[in-house]
């Protein structure tokens, strides 16, 4: 049994916990599918588990917001006020949101 006062929320999530996430964040937009495919690509070897509950607090929204968001149509503060209070979820929405890198 883990020791839960041990958990450090800035570790790095493990393989496992990973592909829970990666899971979790399949949507039915092909768009929103894109945009989390390349954060992952992004960021997944870094990813604490504080982001990973961020990510997956916005993998609550419906497939529209989470698209109205990436496309800049809302600020999160317009689908929910509670989640725009939440310093991780705008960290992590902001990682979503960075343009991707050119290629040469």
């Amino acid at each position: 049994m883990t020791d839960v006062a041990a958990i450090n929320q800035d570790d790095v999530i493990d393989v496992r916990a990973m592909s829970k996430l990666r899971w979790r964040c399949r949507r039915g937009l092909l768009e929103n599918d894109i945009v989390i495919d390349r954060f992952f690509k992004k960021h997944a070897v870094a990813l604490t588990l504080r982001q990973a509950q961020g990510l997956s607090d916005l993998m609550a929204l419906s497939d529209g917001d989470l698209l109205d968001l990436h496309l800049g149509r809302q600020d999160i503060a317009q689908i929910n006020a509670a989640l725009a209070q939440d310093d991780v979820v705008v960290e992590v929405l902001k990682m979503l949101k960075e343009k991707p890198e050119r290629l040469p």
